[in-house]
């Protein structure tokens, strides 16, 4: 910080000029095309989402490029240095004042005030219309220069960081695959295959019940609800170990055998297929899970938490075996058919106990890489909005 602190007092120790993006930038509006248009080959087509729609063999930018989503991921802003094809997107390309990755990082910083500016109708979307009049602090390219550098290097550390821990995740499934193999159950920590195994249908184990969803029109189902209710987005937002969820519903809304208990497992067996959570409280799901309930008779012959890591198999089984109709959904009479070990309980800790630390290393937000990731990203946000705070200079104050 300090290059940068005594570049700013010699520079511009009195503020900086802020001007409007459209004259400070190129800004170019997509063009129009659909998969049938094109030929298919490596050139992300950059459209609504955040991350490329499909990829074709032509390109109409070049070089450094911002793209703003245009619609679905309104908003999105992305640095590009390579060919690609602004579809239903615009691009900003820097001019001599200022540089472009110094510009991407001020407007990542912004997300939110240009997402803001959505125009609503079936679809949300982002016009250069609405951003280009934006105010932009523009200080000198020395000071651009050393901003980029700073925060560049917090963008790397943090990208070698997520290739390590992905390389480390791959290797933990592999190993978990490994751990959790037939031959490996069967034969257990010696190796000698002396311990017992019983090998039962899913269906002979398991209570399975399906998710529903209580009707939005009966205010009392949901309001002051206090019953977990989950869906995908809880998965998604809060790991496949779930103690509470985002939305919740009211005693109202339970119905026939009442609610999943704890200790169960949801497994997402129509829409999105092969995804599945432990729950660690009594609670629903919405229609998308089925529950699967340890039958009462072998409670004591099961710890909840092999049952957790054994249905990683099970979500593959459940990808291999769909039912592809109008709507994407799990062969269930299969599923139930599927042979399920029951090995003794101390193997199953012991699997359990190995499958946690690893767990822990790699997905735990609490520790391991995880961790110093979300700690980087901190430090990188508290940098990036410290070094993009101008003041404006008095003459345009």
């Amino acid at each position: 910080m300090s290059k940068l602190q005594e570049l700013v007092r010699k520079l511009c120790p009195n503020g900086v000029e802020w001007k409007s993006l459209n004259e400070i930038s190129e800004m170019k509006r997509g063009t129009s095309v659909t998969k049938k248009d094109v030929t298919f080959g490596d050139i992300p087509v950059i459209s609504g989402g955040r991350k490329p729609a499909y990829f074709c063999d032509t390109y109409n930018r070049d070089g450094e490029t911002i793209t703003v989503a245009g619609s679905g991921g309104a908003g999105f802003v992305q640095y590009w240095t390579k060919p690609i094809f602004v579809c239903d997107a615009f691009s900003i390309k820097g001019k001599d004042c200022i540089l472009t990755k110094y510009l991407y990082y001020y407007l990542a910083n912004i997300q939110g005030d240009i997402y803001s500016t959505k125009k609503t109708g079936s679809v949300p979307h982002v016009y250069i219309s609405s951003i280009k009049n934006f105010k932009i602090p523009v200080p000198p390219l020395q000071v651009q220069n050393e901003i980029v550098r700073i925060l560049d290097s917090f963008t790397e550390l943090t990208a070698e960081l997520t290739a390590e821990l992905t390389a480390r995740r791959n290797q933990y499934e592999y190993y978990r695959d490994q751990l959790l193999s037939d031959d490996n159950i069967k034969a257990g920590k010696t190796g000698d295959f002396h311990h017992e195994v019983k090998w039962l249908p899913i269906e002979d184990i398991f209570e399975t019940r399906d998710g529903w969803t209580p009707s939005k029109r009966n205010s009392d189902f949901w309001k002051n609800g206090t019953i977990p209710w989950f869906r995908m987005e809880d998965i998604r937002k809060n790991g496949r170990i779930l103690s509470d969820a985002i939305q919740h519903i009211s005693t109202k809304a339970i119905k026939g055998k009442g609610l999943f208990k704890k200790n169960s497992i949801i497994v997402a067996t129509s829409a999105t297929i092969g995804e599945h959570a432990l729950l660690l409280a009594d609670s629903l799901a919405n229609q998308r899970f089925t529950n699967f309930a340890i039958c009462k008779s072998l409670e004591d012959k099961l710890l909840p938490k092999f049952v957790y890591y054994y249905f990683f198999k099970i979500d593959k089984w459940c990808l291999q075996n769909v039912n592809v109709s109008s709507f994407s959904s799990v062969d269930m009479l299969k599923l139930k058919q599927v042979k399920f070990p029951i090995p003794p309980l101390d193997e199953q800790a012991r699997i359990v106990s190995i499958l946690d630390r690893f767990d822990a290393l790699c997905n735990d937000i609490t520790s391991g890489l995880p961790a110093e990731i979300a700690a980087r990203q901190k430090q990188y946000e508290y940098y990036r909005d410290t070094l993009l705070n101008f003041p404006k200079s008095p003459e345009v104050a």
